[in-house]
């Protein structure tokens, strides 16, 4: 699963992605995070501030930093039953 975390680098961006991993890691799904500090590439998403959280293509939040339990359950809506695995990983 691809999750794109939008944002210039700062110290929420960093902590969203940290939440991001121990929430795959719980939700027991595989993603592969991508950091989208480039200005140009956060504007091609529909978000007000940073920062953002893209599943799969579909913009999950923006401004502000979720629970992880939020993105939990973002992971596995979009994983669906057939998706998860226990043995998942995250992998950067």
């Amino acid at each position: 699963m691809h999750v794109k975390v939008l944002g210039p680098g700062c110290a929420r961006c960093k902590r969203l992605e940290e939440l991001t991993r121990e929430a795959a890691l719980e939700a027991g799904v595989t993603v592969e995070i991508e950091h989208v500090t480039d200005t140009d590439r956060i504007l091609d998403y529909p978000i007000v501030s940073t920062p953002g959280l893209v599943i799969e293509e579909e913009v999950k939040m923006s401004g502000r930093l979720p629970r992880r339990d939020e993105i939990v359950a973002w992971l596995r809506e979009t994983a669906g039953p057939a998706g998860s695995a226990k043995d998942a990983s995250p992998t950067a």
